[in-house]
């Protein structure tokens, strides 16, 4: 593996290394040609040249296959994956831990009871217009597991029992609102719980499009102070890190990250926990979070899950957040298996 080399850029002095710039590169094309291959399949299957004609405008005649129906839902799962997988990243370098991401320490929990608040009582009908209340709610979540896990020695590991607490009690709110509702809101807001990606538009796309645009740099950033973290907290004070304001700004962007997920396709489960872990793996080295090989791998994996999704079952339309689970829960029992195995 090549070494990492400082690069200088301006005042800032940055960890760089070869393999460390492709792999994102290469995921990102990974998920482009799934992109590619999800356009150009389905009931109304489209050609490769027809694909791209439409897409370059010279042709309408697959304008509502292609920018209609097609290319949103396509945008939003790369958009929703980049955000959760690096979501889980600053989580799990803040953990020290690789079960810590936003779905299992309660933060999509938080996002998800804020939204069907918005829609269930309040009677909000759009998502969009939920947007504002599945971020108070991831925020509500991440502040009261930011201040019951302050001060105890070990913040990682107290973080994840908390969250995890906090997360069962979210979700028991969340079935509450659901006893509570009507058939036909408790239906569509099931639907939405589990993670769908079938009804996204161009709307959507915008939204989780302009998420990204801000919260990912600003992941970039915590990610350099979490680097110093990683090599313990006694380490990081004794070299100037502020660890209860770094604890505070990471939380405050996994919580933004994961709230755009939850707000465009609904609280899709174990892509933030595996996407950091595939990708890190892939990068070499123990230097994590490496957020952007995580936000790349995070769109793949989500691409990858509604093409099998809504393609590998014949005229059933699986939801994406079926997908992810089913396979989610394979990785997690691994993973657990693995870090007994470890511990033993």
């Amino acid at each position: 593996m090549t070494a990492p080399t400082t690069v200088r850029i301006g005042r800032w002095r940055v960890l760089a290394s070869a393999r460390g710039a492709l792999v994102p590169l290469g995921l990102l094309g990974c998920a482009l040609t799934i992109v590619f291959a999800t356009l150009g399949s389905g009931p109304l299957p489209v050609s490769p040249a027809e694909l791209i004609d439409t897409v370059l405008r010279r042709t309408d005649e697959f304008d509502f296959v292609v920018w209609e129906i097609g290319l949103p839902r396509a945008c939003v799962a790369v958009l929703v994956g980049a955000g959760l997988g690096a979501a889980g990243a600053l989580v799990q370098a803040l953990t020290r831990n690789p079960l810590g991401s936003p779905d299992v320490i309660g933060f999509d929990s938080g996002a998800a009871v804020g939204a069907l608040l918005a829609m269930l009582v309040i009677g909000l009908g759009e998502r969009q217009q939920a947007a504002a209340f599945a971020i108070a709610g991831g925020a509500v979540a991440a502040a009261a597991v930011f201040v019951l896990s302050s001060g105890a020695r070990d913040v990682g590991y107290r973080i994840i029992l908390i969250g995890i607490g906090i997360g069962a009690l979210l979700d028991s709110v969340s079935a509450y609102l659901l006893t509570r509702s009507t058939v036909r809101e408790s239906m569509n807001a099931t639907r939405w719980l589990v993670g769908s990606l079938n009804s996204s538009d161009w709307v959507d796309v915008a939204v989780a499009g302009a998420g990204l645009l801000i919260l990912l740099p600003a992941a970039l950033v915590v990610g350099r102070q979490l680097r110093v973290v990683l090599l313990g907290p006694e380490v990081a004070s004794a070299l100037g890190v502020r660890l209860g304001l770094v604890t505070a700004a990471t939380l405050t962007v996994s919580v933004g990250l994961s709230a755009v997920a939850v707000m465009a396709a609904g609280p899709i489960s174990f892509v933030a926990l595996a996407a950091p872990q595939l990708a890190l793996r892939m990068v070499g080295g123990r230097r994590a979070p490496v957020v952007l090989a995580s936000a790349a791998m995070g769109a793949t994996l989500l691409a990858a899950s509604d093409l099998i999704g809504s393609r590998a079952f014949g005229d059933t339309d699986l939801p994406v957040g079926v997908i992810t689970g089913g396979v989610g829960g394979i990785y997690l029992a691994w993973l657990l298996s693995r870090e007994w195995r470890r511990r033993a």
